[in-house]
């Protein structure tokens, strides 16, 4: 079995974060798995849904938006605002990636505000969703991160890191990380969010007209946890990039921004 990219069946394509991005953020990164890029914000709304004021919930909230910029597909991707709504998959996928980064923030600790998640695709080569979920939690400990040394937090409500990751059967073999040409052809699917202990937050996976077996669901989700560990890795260094990130060279930044 040939990649179309040449990689080895259990290889992730080429990741890569770059953090503070969109200077209005409270946090943010663009975040690249090979040829699939999406700008991934965290912004913080110092208020609550009205349904948790309604109820008395106490803590705050997290809620993600996701949408693919009309140039980021092949053939040009039509605005939802043009269309009067947001289609299914668009709102099922944005769905995931608040589930997903809820499963390891503390909404108590967070205090009587709400977390926004924006995850932009500008370029989609496969694994939009779960690129998504990865940048998203890494923009979300960036803005934890400066909420604690402003002082608005005494604690850090983030309990750990999540990841996202695709798995498949293409060609007859379990494969890691598919990319578009592999994602269309693949006779089976995966999505995979775990934490970052290796616990599974959700897996979506089915057969494209296609049936798989035990053995070949287990080698993908053992492709999917070795996945996992590498993105947390690198998560951890670009959290850690964006923490260092010079003051006056962020203010630069957001000058260049509003010329």
């Amino acid at each position: 079995m040939n990649r179309p990219d040449g990689r080895a069946e259990d290889t992730l394509r080429p990741i890569n974060f770059e953090p503070n991005v969109a200077p209005h953020a409270t946090g943010s990164v663009l975040v690249s798995f090979g040829n699939t890029r999406v700008i991934c914000a965290c912004t913080v709304e110092e208020d609550v849904p009205r349904w948790m004021r309604a109820q008395k919930v106490k803590g705050g909230w997290l809620t993600a938006e996701y949408s693919m910029l009309p140039y980021s597909t092949h053939d040009r991707k039509q605005r939802d605002i043009n269309r009067g709504k947001l289609d299914g998959r668009s709102s099922e996928i944005q769905r995931l990636i608040g589930r997903s980064i809820r499963a390891v923030v503390d909404l108590k600790k967070l205090g009587s505000r709400t977390l926004w998640i924006d995850c932009d695709v500008i370029q989609a080569d496969g694994g939009t969703r779960t690129a998504s979920i990865t940048g998203g939690c890494v923009a979300t400990a960036i803005a934890l991160n400066k909420l604690l040394a402003e002082g608005k937090l005494k604690e850090n409500p983030l309990k750990g890191l999540v990841a996202g990751i695709s798995a498949g059967v293409y060609q007859d073999t379990p494969i890691l990380d598919l990319n578009y040409p592999e994602d269309r052809d693949a006779s089976v699917d995966f999505n995979v969010v775990m934490t970052e202990n290796l616990e599974f937050v959700e897996i979506q996976g089915s057969g494209e007209e296609a049936v798989f077996t035990a053995e070949q669901m287990s080698q993908m989700l053992a492709l999917a946890t070795k996945g996992v560990k590498e993105l947390v890795a690198l998560q951890k260094s670009a959290i850690d990039d964006a923490d260092k990130a010079d003051p006056e060279a962020l203010e630069d930044l957001a000058a260049n921004f509003a010329k």
